[in-house]
């Protein structure tokens, strides 16, 4: 097997801000897993708040790239926890090649990964558009350009609320929020009457993920399903998670790939949690090796490649918010030359 790499870095449509920041462009690294003519390929992104660079995973990778090309590959799931082991630190990087691995792997199989999970492509959910933290106005004019059956939208403080009211006045359109962690209680006691009034679909992770007696304070205030983000980063969070949250997002770095990523739905599944797939701002590969988990789920956030200038490879297709099942063996992508 031959380990190669490649480092991107794809502009946003839109500068792209959250609470923890803005960024105009995604840094991103897209591994290739050869074996004789067939190609693997996998994603993972540079994330500030998880402390992770590309530069940083690709010395990694070629400190472990003999290893890695010397590992006799038979199928994904012995892949992750070799992988596991020897870059145990690394759960971005063992994600991209976990998926590079399902990729190769489906390929061999001549099937589409999610038809090797045992899945069909059934009842999926629509994926959002996301829309950064923006002024009013600019939210208008971008959902006015991207009009789409659900929208997320990204907000911070009290000073964010007029965007979500003139979103709502303009569009009958679902909406979802993802506040990363912003909020304190307070803000929830002040902020969740009105975004009641809205008629928010759900919320997601609102308080700091240790904020144990806030989230248990908050659960009272709102009828709006809560979704944890940073709260749940795997399986072990689970319990506690369930205690305190209506779902989760699931994200393949974030846990370390297809493979982890796929018991940690159907573990959520089983505590009667809702599941979200969502994606770290990854491009078509990243976005397009997630999709293949969406049987399993009830919200969908991957929306990487409309948001995001990726010219690399094709995957993935998107027609008002629903998601075709994926063409082709593996993950079912077409590098672009």
């Amino acid at each position: 097997m031959q380990l190669s790499y490649k480092r991107n870095n794809f502009p946003f449509q839109y500068p792209f801000s959250l609470a923890k920041g803005t960024k105009t462009h995604q840094d991103s690294l897209q591994v290739c897993l050869s074996f004789a003519a067939l190609k693997g390929w996998g994603e993972a992104t540079a994330i500030t708040y998880h402390n992770v660079t590309v530069e940083d995973m690709i010395k990694v990778l070629e400190a472990r790239k003999m290893m890695i090309e010397r590992y006799t590959f038979i199928e994904p799931e012995r892949f992750w926890h070799f992988l596991h082991h020897l870059i145990p630190a690394e759960k971005f990087l063992t994600s991209a090649l976990d998926i590079a691995g399902w990729d190769l792997f489906g390929k061999m199989k001549r099937q589409p990964v999610y038809q090797l999970l045992g899945l069909n492509w059934e009842n999926v959910p629509l994926t959002d558009y996301t829309l950064g933290i923006a002024t009013p106005e600019a939210i208008t004019a971008r959902i006015k350009a991207h009009p789409f059956p659900v929208y997320k939208m990204k907000i911070g403080s009290a000073a964010d609320l007029e965007a979500v009211r003139a979103a709502r006045q303009l569009t009958d359109a679902r909406i979802r929020l993802d506040i990363n962690e912003a909020w304190t209680l307070e803000d929830a006691r002040i902020l969740l009457p009105e975004l009641e009034a809205l008629n928010i679909e759900l919320i997601e992770q609102p308080l700091h993920r240790e904020d144990i007696s806030g989230m248990q304070a908050l659960r009272a205030l709102t009828s709006i399903p809560i979704i944890a983000d940073e709260a749940c980063q795997g399986e072990k969070d689970l319990e506690q998670v369930a205690a305190l949250y209506d779902g989760i997002n699931v994200k393949l770095s974030k846990c370390s790939g297809l493979t982890p990523a796929f018991s940690l739905v159907k573990a959520a599944k089983a505590k009667q949690l809702k599941v979200m797939l969502g994606c770290m701002s990854e491009g078509v590969v990243g976005c397009t090796a997630i999709s293949h988990l969406l049987p399993l789920a009830d919200y969908a956030d991957i929306d990487g490649p409309l948001i995001l200038e990726d010219n690399t490879f094709s995957g993935m297709q998107i027609k008002e918010g629903y998601i075709t099942a994926p063409q082709g063996t593996g993950l079912g992508l077409q590098a672009i030359e």
